[in-house]
């Protein structure tokens, strides 16, 4: 199991969650080819963090010596969770306020490998 996360990432967690419902339980390759004719920005956070979780399973200090074979990954899990908000104020007319919530997200990927 290969794991890789994006933390406080600046886009809200709705559009990152569709794109992540394409990608979960393919092939790491096959998701990374689906991500890349993807337009949207999310599109792109999502695919440094599956090319992470890759890199992350070819170092063979982490994975005690071995290293996994990049074709035999797939997307166990594509998780996309609500981060901290931040909160601003835009003046309105008549000396009134409205609220700007500018969301942030944390982007959780966990690779496996193909048992056989």
């Amino acid at each position: 199991m290969f794991k890789a996360t994006h933390r406080l990432a600046r886009i809200s967690p709705r559009k990152v969650r569709p794109l992540a419902d394409l990608v979960r339980g393919k092939l790491a390759d096959e998701a990374l080819d689906i991500l890349r004719f993807q337009p949207q920005r999310g599109a792109r956070l999502l695919e440094e963090v599956i090319k992470s979780a890759i890199g992350n399973s070819q170092d063979s200090e982490q994975n005690q010596g071995r290293a996994a074979s990049q074709q035999a990954l797939f997307v166990a899990e594509a998780r996309v969770d609500g981060g901290p908000i931040i909160k601003r104020f835009r003046p309105r007319a008549r000396g009134s306020a409205f609220p700007i919530l500018k969301r942030t997200c944390h982007i959780h990927v966990t690779l496996e490998e193909l048992q056989g």
